[in-house]
C-alpha cells in the first residue's frame, strides 16, 4: 500500500503526545506568536490540530467556536463550515452569498438543531476541551465566535459563557457592525473584551473593514475591541503599522497573512504587501501584550497544512530575531 504525503503527516501527528508538551513556547522576544484553529481546516479531526500545533511548537490558540464544540459533543451535521460560512477552497463568498446560504432549508434546519444544542449545553463540557489544550501545553487565548443576523440573543449571551468556560481571555468575532450593537450589552453583562475581525470589503458600512467600522463598534461598549487582520487592512488600502500605534489598547489580538494592497490576493509570505515583519518589530519594540495569529489562507497547489503553518510560524522567527 503506497502512502500519501498527507498519509505520512498524519501517521507523524499520531505519534505525538497529547499530555506532557508544557514546555513548548511560541513567544519569541516578547512576542507571543499563536494560530487560529481555522488555519488547519483541511484537517477534520481537531485532536489532530491539537497534535499539530503541538509538533509545531505553537503555544497560543485562537479557538474556532466550530471546534470547540465537536469537543465538547455537539452534533457536526450541525455545525457551519469552519470561518464562519467561507468556502476552504473559494475563499469568502460575495456579497449576499452568505445570507443566501443561511437561509435555505438545509441550512435553517442545521442552525435549529445547533441553537437548541446550545442552549442545553453543559458549561462543563466547555472545561474538559479547555484541560485538552492545556494538557498539551496550549494556552486557548481566544475563543471565534462568529455572529450574524441570525444569531439570538441567548446564542450570544451562551458564546460568553462558553469562553469563559474555556478560560479565554477575549473573544474574536466575525460579524456585521449592526450586530456589534446588540453584542454590547452581553460583553458588558460578563465584563469579556470582543475583537471584531476586519475584512475587505470596504464598500459596505455594516461590515468591517474600515477605521470608521471599528469606531462605531467601539462607540457601543468599552469591551469592544479589534482583532485586526493585517493582511485585509492592507488589502483595504490603510497602514496597519499606524492603525495599531494609535489603538493598541483595544486590540484583543492580530491575524496575520499576506496580501496585495488594493483588494489583491493571499500570498505566501514575503511576496505581499503587508507589513508583517514591520509589524512584530513594532510589537517586540513596544512590548505589545496581545498575540499575533497565523491564519493560513493563501493558496499553493499540493501544500501541505502544517508544512504551510511552519513556514508562517518560522517567517515570524525570522523577523523578531
Amino acid at each position: 500500500m503506497s502512502l500519501t504525503r498527507r498519509d505520512l503527516g498524519r501517521l507523524a501527528l499520531a505519534s505525538v503526545p497529547m499530555a506532557g508538551s508544557a514546555a513548548i513556547s511560541s513567544k519569541f522576544h516578547g512576542v507571543q506568536i499563536g494560530a487560529i484553529t481555522y488555519s488547519f481546516r483541511s484537517i477534520s479531526d481537531v485532536e489532530e490540530i491539537i497534535r499539530a500545533m503541538v509538533k509545531l511548537g505553537l503555544s497560543e490558540v485562537e479557538l474556532m467556536s466550530n471546534h470547540a464544540e465537536l469537543l465538547a459533543g455537539a452534533p457536526a451535521s450541525a455545525l457551519a463550515p469552519p470561518g464562519g460560512g467561507r468556502d476552504a477552497k473559494k475563499g469568502p463568498p460575495a456579497p449576499g452569498q452568505a445570507a443566501a446560504r443561511r437561509n435555505t432549508p438545509e441550512a435553517r434546519k442545521a442552525r435549529e438543531e445547533l441553537r437548541q444544542w446550545r442552549l442545553s449545553a453543559s458549561m462543563d463540557k466547555f472545561k474538559g476541551v479547555r484541560k485538552k489544550f492545556t494538557d498539551a501545553g496550549i494556552d486557548i487565548h481566544l475563543l471565534c465566535f462568529n455572529m450574524n443576523d441570525a444569531t439570538t440573543d441567548d446564542e450570544i449571551d451562551y458564546a460568553f459563557q462558553m469562553a469563559k468556560a474555556l478560560d479565554a481571555e477575549a473573544m474574536s468575532s466575525t460579524t456585521q457592525v449592526s450586530v456589534s450593537k446588540r453584542v454590547a450589552p452581553f460583553a458588558d453583562k460578563h465584563k469579556l473584551m470582543v475583537g471584531f475581525h476586519n475584512h475587505a470589503n470596504i464598500k459596505d458600512p455594516n461590515e468591517f473593514a474600515t477605521p470608521e467600522s471599528f469606531a462605531a463598534a467601539m462607540s457601543y461598549s468599552k469591551y469592544h475591541g479589534v482583532n485586526l487582520d493585517i493582511g485585509h487592512f492592507t488589502a483595504a488600502d490603510y497602514d496597519a503599522l499606524a492603525y495599531i500605534r494609535q489603538h493598541y489598547r483595544r486590540i484583543t489580538n492580530l491575524h496575520l497573512k499576506d496580501r496585495k494592497k488594493n483588494q489583491g490576493a493571499n500570498l505566501p509570505w514575503g511576496q505581499g504587501d503587508t507589513p508583517i515583519k514591520e509589524v512584530l518589530q513594532l510589537m517586540k519594540k513596544e512590548k505589545y501584550k496581545f498575540p499575533a495569529n497565523i491564519e493560513y489562507e493563501y493558496r499553493v497547489e499540493g501544500a501541505d497544512t502544517v508544512t504551510e503553518v511552519g513556514k508562517c510560524l518560522q517567517f515570524c522567527k525570522d523577523a523578531l530575531a
